[in-house]
């Protein structure tokens, strides 16, 4: 027993010498712990990927204009309206912006990018039928692919330091270049091709909201976690919703 209660005590001496020489982490420590507040205030930079779903309201008649040269060579086609475009998708980017800091209050301002293809698929397909055996007369296929190849915002941010931690909310601006791509078929065709199909490229804008938390683990080095929502309100409606991890730098 004496042997185990030295033992013990040796092992709790070298554990006191190892932590006493530990690095001092903004991690380790914070504000209810007593430690000195961490600065945000200034320039800041870093990177980041992120993981989100995108949906894109489509008109019923985005293809009209491409259908009518296709006069059908008995009855009629049996054109059927896209609806609404889904996927998910993965993108890398970069953040830049600057903190104001009162006490543990926090306001800045912040250029966001993501870069990845936020693509979104929809297709329909019509038939015609022979009565009364029910046999396949004409057979139509609409399909359109809604790309947000680039996206950024300028986002407000509100943020309250604790300890190490800051969360924070933003609010902001965005911007995009969207490509739409359409296609459309028919089989019979009475006149050749028996297929269309064009790519529009357009400038869009919108709007983005979300929250997230900076963690400032050493020196100016920090990670970040957020929650973006960006709604595109030119011509067709779109709107992710992203999950974010960085890492970035306080200059």
């Amino acid at each position: 027993m004496r042997r185990f209660v030295l033992a013990a005590a040796m092992a709790a001496m070298t554990f006191g010498a190892q932590a006493a020489d530990l690095p001092d982490l903004p991690i380790l420590r914070g504000s209810l712990a007593g430690g000195p507040r961490v600065v945000w205030n200034g320039f800041y930079a870093g990177g980041q990927v992120s993981y989100g779903s995108i949906g894109t309201k489509l008109p019923p008649g985005l293809t009209a204009d491409m259908q009518s040269p296709f006069p059908p060579p008995l009855g009629s086609y049996n054109w059927q309206p896209l609806g609404e475009a889904h996927s998910t998708n993965t993108g890398y980017g970069a953040f830049a912006g600057y903190n104001w800091q009162w006490d543990d209050a926090v306001l800045g301002i912040e250029g966001n990018y993501i870069h990845g293809g936020f693509s979104s698929y929809s297709s329909s397909t019509g038939y015609t039928y022979i009565l009364p055996a029910y046999t396949v007369e004409t057979v139509t296929n609409s399909r359109a692919n809604v790309t947000l190849s680039d996206f950024g915002s300028l986002r407000a941010r509100f943020g309250w330091v604790a300890g190490c931690f800051m969360p924070y909310g933003f609010l902001g601006a965005g911007f995009g270049n969207r490509t739409i791509d359409r296609f459309v078929a028919a089989s019979p065709a009475s006149i050749s091709p028996t297929w269309s199909a064009d790519s529009k490229e357009k400038l869009v804008y919108g709007y983005s909201a979300g929250f997230g938390v900076d963690t400032m683990i050493v020196g100016g080095l920090f990670v970040r976690a957020e929650y973006e929502y960006q709604r595109v309100t030119a011509d067709y409606e779109s709107y992710i919703h992203s999950a974010r991890l960085g890492l970035g730098y306080k200059f």
